[in-house]
């Protein structure tokens, strides 16, 4: 199982409310998976590859304890990769909140705010052979 994009960045989606990066707010209960993914990638730049990042957001949301973790961590990580799970191009940071993501040569991750230079040259082509991809629309199409 593969599902990991390398040398692509995922543009916003065409429909995204944003006009700049936006950090995605809190619910009162606790994080949304958005607001993880976005405190995860914010302060780990290129750390995460999409398969990694989607199983520590996972983890968290679902708030497994450590201990459980480390009795069936394996097993929760089977049970987690067993099912398909929607990439990136789905994710709410592209959707909703205005960020487009770069997937370097070895498939790790860093946001690219919308409203940067670096966005413009990734969207541009100016970044070398990047793939481009847009993320999915919030809505269907008319």
């Amino acid at each position: 199982m593969e599902w990991n994009y390398y040398n692509t960045f995922i543009t916003v989606s065409a429909d995204c409310p944003a006009d700049k990066g936006m950090v995605p707010p809190d619910r009162k209960e606790k994080k949304t998976k958005a607001g993880i993914e976005y405190a995860l990638l914010s302060e780990n730049p290129y750390t995460y590859t999409q398969e990694k990042l989607l199983y520590e957001v996972h983890i968290r949301h679902k708030e497994i304890p450590q201990e459980e973790l480390a009795a069936r961590g394996v097993e929760i990580r089977e049970e987690f990769y067993r099912k398909p799970k929607p990439c990136f191009r789905a994710s709410m940071l592209p959707k909703k909140f205005g960020w487009g993501i770069h997937f370097d040569q070895e498939g790790k991750m860093a946001l690219v705010p919308m409203e940067s230079e670096l966005y413009r040259d990734f969207a541009n082509g100016e970044k070398g052979e990047v793939k481009l991809l847009a993320a999915m629309r919030n809505s269907r199409a008319r």
